[in-house]
């Protein structure tokens, strides 16, 4: 499971920077770059909500061992 949310972290932070490669800084709240700004949030959500969850198995594993 540890290599799996590691996995989806890596992927998530990539979309992070391809929507990024994808927004115009000059017009970011018109067309596709709407769209690009969309995936950024997404993916930032993505990862917080992944190393939250890392977290807790991380505490859930300790809770175990004693």
């Amino acid at each position: 499971m540890k290599i799996f949310t590691t996995i989806l972290i890596v992927i998530a932070i990539g979309l992070v920077i391809f929507n990024l490669t994808m927004l115009d800084f000059k017009k970011p709240f018109e067309g596709n770059s709407m769209i690009a700004l969309i995936g950024v949030v997404a993916s930032f959500c993505a990862v917080f909500i992944l190393l939250i969850f890392k977290m807790s198995k991380k505490i859930e594993d300790k809770l175990k061992n004693q």
